[in-house]
């Protein structure tokens, strides 16, 4: 039935020629968003320290998932600012500039959805990750991660906007 539905749109019969036409369309997919990571890690292994220091703004609903997530982000290397909701945000990047804001997965989904528009509106140029997959296709979130994802992977999302901004400042 797809083949005769197929000959009567395009006048062709179906053939191995079909990988030509949309040839450029995938070249551009590189696998499935979860494959991403770039590499497993052992279980266990040491977080690395980051060769430069970003300030980082991190944000969560829950005070106790807040407090050792930001331990953890220290000792990659990194200066964390701890802020317990979206009042906390929009306060802090009134009073100082960051390189990075991290939406934590326990802040509300509206405070997720409208933390990065303030972000952009505050500092034009500060990156946002969003630790939960509403972010996947918001326009002002540079990065995303699923819920759940190891805090390694939130690591090495960070070390690769990290390098990103590098170049784009070059």
């Amino acid at each position: 039935m797809r083949r005769k539905l197929r000959r009567a749109a395009t006048g062709a019969a179906p053939g191995p020629h079909s990988a030509l036409i949309f040839g450029d369309v995938l070249f551009f997919t590189r696998g499935c968003y979860r494959e991403r990571s770039g590499g497993e890690r052992k279980p266990g292994s040491a977080i690395r320290k980051s060769s430069s220091k970003l300030k980082i703004l991190y944000s969560e609903g829950d005070v106790e998932v807040l407090a050792s997530q930001a331990v953890a982000m220290q000792k990659a290397g990194h200066e964390v600012i701890q802020a317990e909701g979206r009042k906390a945000v929009e306060e802090a990047l009134r009073r100082e500039s960051f390189d990075l804001v991290v939406l934590g997965p326990t802040l509300t989904k509206n405070d997720r959805h409208h933390l990065p528009y303030m972000v952009k509106k505050t500092q034009n140029g500060t990156r946002v990750l969003v630790m939960h997959t509403d972010g996947e296709r918001h326009p002002y979130v540079d990065a995303n991660l699923d819920t759940g994802s190891r805090f390694e992977t939130l690591l090495e999302r960070i070390a690769a906007l990290q390098s990103s901004s590098v170049v784009l400042a070059k």
